[in-house]
């Protein structure tokens, strides 16, 4: 029959009974004739899993980013360690990696496909740089754009893109023909990326470990002119340092993209070393290492090398969906190597290698990626095994929107067109209504413009601006008082003195910077 007499339907959309459950791979191209004589295509049906696993990923997402500044132990670690916020990343790496080998099953040209993987990957980065870069000023700001010497380059969805582009162009590629009728067929099959995998692994841990780093200096960009010459220098001098200051993924990025690049607020700035609150923000603490107001990117170029490897090991979980179809084979493949890489990560971490989001270090690799194919697997269970899909069908949702979430809600783009609209003056709008602001408690200020103040955190409840007069309110504790300082000269607001833990001065808190953010994230 010609093409133009086909109808494709969607199974998902069929009636299915409750009892009765589909295998994702069972059922292909199954064709037959309706009433009037015309093919009926019956198209695969969509594993739900995949949508309901992205789409939990997503409401993790949200969950950690409203609520990690109030409970800091979901919060990102502040540097070795793992929290619940840290799953977020690979998860989404890892599932990206599993559509792609449902994507790039039947490839009618590789040079095509190949081109169409580049462009998305292209607008994807291009995309993130516009969210992440530091265009969209963020609540509280009706301002937008950025100053091209101090865009980040580097964010969430252009490392997303540079592991998608990566994966695919592997799948594409790397692969050898044969038909694969058990684990080890398919492992040769896909033996080159593999290799390709090994490759990455070995290439990161050698730069890791290995480049030697050298003493650097950064400074704090600034509008005032007063602390425009300030500048920091960290001394390292070392080979194989993990720690903040000192590690090769800061220096390659320093080096690679320029330090004015990176960003701005790092999670080690939370710290005890940097932070009198930790694992909360907050002041310095006596005698802090130069390194705690360094600029950090958490998706630098070296750490991105690993989240690449996370969506090997998703493609790998990807490829056991298109060449077993039994349920219990599944399971076992994808269950063997979760826990095992489980096993590994905390392994490594008990001999050394630190468990570490900020750096993607080898033993985070393993424990997240381990971490999400056990998630899958369960998921997988409950929705297309059993065919419980009514308690995840919110979940379900998301996943086939995920991006749009994403920017709606983890980029603040929701908040700020709600911010948008205000009445009579920029203060009177639905997010103050709805008591949707940033909290700057603990706030200590140290010679700032009355202007860049108000650019920066906006005229909120716990901010003051009454003639000359600038009050901060916090919390009372040992290192936040209320804080009270007059104009002088006009244009400017400066903090003389002020008690804190110890009797330390509030200049001395300030360091080398107009303010100390103090808890605001």
């Amino acid at each position: 029959m010609g093409s133009e007499g086909a109808i494709v339907f969607d199974l998902n959309s069929l009636p299915i009974p409750n009892d009765s459950t589909i295998n994702n791979n069972s059922i292909r191209n199954i064709s037959s004739t309706d009433g009037g004589g015309r093919d009926v295509v019956l198209k695969p049906p969509r594993l739900v899993s995949l949508d309901v696993f992205r789409g939990l990923t997503v409401a993790l997402m949200v969950l950690v980013d409203q609520a990690g500044g109030i409970l800091p132990s979901i919060n990102h670690a502040p540097w070795n360690g793992v929290t619940l916020a840290d799953f977020v990343m690979p998860f989404f790496l890892f599932i990206v990696g599993v559509a792609l080998a449902l994507a790039y099953k039947k490839l009618p040209c590789r040079v095509d496909a190949t081109k169409k993987a580049v462009l998305r990957a292209l607008k994807l980065f291009v995309f993130g740089i516009l969210l992440q870069g530091g265009y969209l000023h963020g609540i509280n700001s009706l301002t937008f754009g950025v100053d091209i010497l101090q865009i980040i380059l580097m964010g969430t969805l252009q490392r997303i893109a540079i592991a998608y582009l990566l994966t695919a162009v592997c799948e594409i590629w790397l692969k050898r023909e044969g038909v694969v009728r058990s684990g080890r067929s398919m492992l040769k099959k896909y033996k080159f990326q593999w290799i390709f995998v090994l490759v990455l692994t070995v290439t990161y841990t050698a730069l890791l470990y290995g480049l030697h780093v050298a003493d650097w200096k950064y400074q704090i960009p600034s509008e005032n002119s007063a602390f425009s010459s300030n500048t920091t220098s960290v001394k390292c001098g070392v080979r194989g340092d993990t720690g903040p200051g000192c590690n090769a993924v800061g220096m390659i990025d320093r080096e690679l993209f320029g330090i004015q690049h990176l960003y701005k607020k790092p999670t080690y700035a939370r710290t005890k070393e940097c932070s009198m609150n930790s694992p909360d923000n907050g002041p310095l603490p006596p005698n802090a290492p130069s390194w705690c107001q360094a600029p950090f990117d958490p998706e630098g170029f070296l750490s991105s090398v690993m989240a690449v490897v996370t969506c090997m090991i998703g493609l790998h979980f990807g490829h056991i969906i298109v060449y077993f179809k039994d349920h219990k084979d599944r399971i076992i493949s994808w269950t063997n190597p979760s826990a095992g890489l489980v096993v590994v990560g905390f392994t490594l971490d008990f001999c050394g290698m630190h468990i570490n989001k900020a750096l993607y270090s080898l033993s985070y690799a393993c424990v997240t990626v381990g971490a999400a194919g056990i998630l899958f697997v369960a998921i997988y269970v409950m929705v297309d095994v059993f065919g419980f899909r009514k308690p995840t069908l919110v979940f379900e949702w998301m996943g086939k929107h995920a991006l749009v979430i994403y920017i709606l809600a983890a980029c603040n783009v929701f908040p700020i067109l709600l911010q948008g609209f205000y009445w009579k003056e920029p203060g009177n709008n639905f997010l103050r209504l709805i008591a949707c602001e940033e909290s700057v408690e603990g706030k200590t200020l140290l010679s700032i413009s009355r202007a860049e103040l108000e650019k920066d955190i906006g005229k909120e409840s716990l901010v003051a601006l009454e003639g000359d007069s600038l009050s901060v309110g916090a919390e009372e504790s040992s290192d936040s008082e209320v804080i009270s300082c007059k104009n002088e000269p006009p244009d400017s607001l400066s903090v003389g003195t002020g008690d804190c833990e110890g009797g330390r001065d509030i200049m001395f808190a300030g360091r080398k910077r107009e303010y100390e953010r103090g808890v605001a994230s």
